[in-house]
């Protein structure tokens, strides 16, 4: 019986030496990679939902609208004034729709390289 006891904790460590880490690090760059890719989507669909708010003239003191813009006014980086028409609606449509295509190309090129570095192309 103590021969047994013997055989099984040797087969144990051999099993524990097996363990391949480049497949772990593999999954964990795909994990971060979808991360980047929902943070960037959820960041766009922000923005994307501000432009729908001031383009359908939605109540500007509803909580929900306000919400969106704050957090829309944060997203928006430097394209806040890139374009100047003056319409006020096509200034915030350009403007923040710039800014949300700019959210999904970082965050995929972002992506694509954590899978790249990671090894799960």
């Amino acid at each position: 019986m103590g021969e047994h006891a013997e055989e099984k904790e040797t087969a144990d460590q051999a099993t524990r030496r097996k363990v391949d880490w480049r497949a772990g690090g593999s999954r964990a760059a795909g994990i971060l990679a979808s991360v980047v890719r929902w943070v960037g989507l959820i960041f766009a669909a922000i923005l994307v939902l501000h432009v729908v708010f001031v383009i359908g003239e939605a109540n500007p003191d509803n909580g929900i609208v306000s919400f969106v813009r704050g957090w829309a006014d944060g997203l928006l980086l430097g394209f806040k004034d890139l374009f100047m028409p003056e319409d006020a609606k096509l200034r915030v449509l350009i403007n923040y729709g710039i800014a949300a295509i700019f959210w999904m190309v970082v965050t995929g090129i972002l992506a694509k390289i954590i899978r790249r570095v990671g090894g799960s192309a």
